[in-house]
This record gives C-alpha cells, structure tokens and sequence, in this order.
C-alpha cells in the first residue's frame, strides 16, 4: 500500500482516477473504484488527496446508478469516507445521502445491505439528534426491524452496532425510545430469545446497556419483567462476554445520582439480582468482577 501510496502522489495518479468514476465503459469504472476503494482504507488520503479532489461527489453519482458489482465497491468506500475522521463525512450528509443508504439496506444482494447499515452505523457515531432522527425517519421502523431479522449474519450484527450508535447520550437515548421504544424492545426481546450466536446476543445485550443508560428510556426495562428475567438470566450464563454485558445492564440501572434508584434497586433485589452480582464479584476475569 505504501508503494500505491507513493505512485499516487508523484505521478498525479488521483486526477485520473477521480476522472475514471465517469467512464462510460463498466471496467474502468470498477477499476477506477476498486483502486479508490484501497486508497480511502488509509486516515491520511482521507484528509488530504480525498478532500483536495472532492472525491466524495463523483462517488456519489456513482451509487446512484451503477451495475451491482460497481455498487458493492464504491458502498464499500463510502463506510471508510464516513467514519467519524473523515473530512468528507459533512458534505456527504448533506447531499442526501441517509436515503440513498436507506434504499440500499432494502436490496436483494446481502452485500449491498451490510454496506447500507454499515455506512449508517458510521454516519451514527456521535452524530446531532437531528442526523440520528433523520436515519430513523428515512429508514423506519418497519424497515429496522426488518433488518434485525436478517438471515445475513453480518447485516444483522451491523444493524445492532447502528442501534447502539442511535442510543447513545441520554437525551438522544430518551428521544429515540420514546417514540420507537416499543418496536426496538420487542426486536430486543426476539433476538435474546432466538438461536443466535455469542456476538449476536452480546451486542443486543450491549442495546440493553444503552437503553438503560437514559433517563426515562430505562423505564422500559423496569416495567418489562421479561426483559428483566433474561438480564438476570445471561447474568448467569457460562459465557464471560454475556455475562459481562448484562451486568452493565444492571449498572446503568441501578446508580444513585439518578431519581428512582432506590426503587429500582429494591426490584432488583427483590428478584435475586444482588446474590448474582456476589458469585460474579469471584469470577477470575478481572472485567467481570470489577464491574
């Protein structure tokens, strides 16, 4: 890569590559992708060649009609071009392209998909409540759930990851679950209940977390004994990693600075939460019994 690196920037390579995207011929353009697709794994042509050459707006005409084996390349680009560092993350917002992802979580190629909820999950990170609720709003609820019961494992574990990028900071949290807490506790409880993998259950354990972590979001944990008795359950399962993310359930409900506590702390006792976190209090990962 250091060598590409090298052939790039001395021999002005990019403005050939850029101009490449627009080739009338399938093979040049997925070409001209494919070598961009490379370039945008590494921070620095993020921030420097990619910005100098708004590489950002031909890629955009790119996925909006393309042949699926040029779709796949240049949604794949688009994931590195949104995360958090990338310069190009704002103008790609604000040339509509939470729709365009949208639409492309609903394909028929899975590939398509993950990279759909995968540039979404980027997009989400940190992001303003107004990008978070334009994504919810563009991408539904109907079409969320959905996705979570994808039989495509990777699109499935990337719409997790997007839910816990949505549920993040407190009033975002309450925000979200107040008018899609229904929905999303009802996917919660599907996906605990369903033969998944560790990774799977973890991460949705790990949605619990932050749900529990609002205000008034962690409400629908507390008035919901079944999504209690399955915290409780996986609090006892055999694996560390499941264990470990229920019990940070536990801890964002139950702190002392925060209304209620007491009696959410009385419930959980009630329910023999207190005699689970004294057996993990041993356990030999020091994660675990820390937490």
């Amino acid at each position: 890569i250091n060598l590409f690196l090298q052939i790039i920037e001395t021999e002005n390579m990019m403005d050939r590559i850029v101009t490449g995207l627009s080739e009338s011929s399938v093979k040049v353009r997925l070409a001209a992708v494919r070598c961009l697709h490379s370039l945008s794994r590494s921070v620095q042509q993020l921030r420097t060649s990619f910005q100098d050459h708004a590489v950002w707006k031909p890629l955009m005409k790119v996925l909006q009609n393309a042949p699926d084996e040029i779709l796949v390349v240049a949604s794949s680009m688009l994931c590195n071009l949104l995360l958090d560092f990338s310069p190009s993350k704002e103008p790609i917002l604000e040339s509509g392209a939470v729709e365009l992802l949208c639409g492309l979580t609903q394909s028929e190629n899975p590939a398509l998909r993950v990279n759909g909820i995968w540039a979404l999950m980027n997009m989400a990170f940190q992001a303003e409540q107004k990008i978070k609720a334009d994504i919810l709003r563009s991408l539904s609820t109907e079409q969320l759930f959905r996705l979570l019961s994808d039989s495509d494992l990777n699109v499935l574990m990337k719409t997790l990851g997007l839910l816990r990028n949505l549920l993040s900071t407190q009033p975002h949290i309450d925000k979200i679950m107040s008018t899609h807490g229904k929905q999303i506790m009802q996917a919660v409880t599907l996906i605990l209940e369903g033969e998944h993998n560790i990774e799977v259950k973890e991460q949705t354990l790990c949605v619990l977390a932050n749900i529990a972590d609002g205000t008034t979001a962690k409400e629908l944990i507390m008035t919901n004994d079944d999504i209690l008795q399955k915290i409780k359950y996986y609090m006892g399962h055999s694996h560390v990693k499941l264990q470990l993310a229920a019990t940070c359930c536990i801890l964002n409900l139950i702190r002392n600075e925060e209304e209620g506590s007491q009696e959410r702390q009385d419930k959980l006792r009630d329910m023999g939460i207190v005699d689970i976190l004294h057996k993990l209090s041993q356990s030999p990962d020091l994660n675990l019994s820390e937490k």
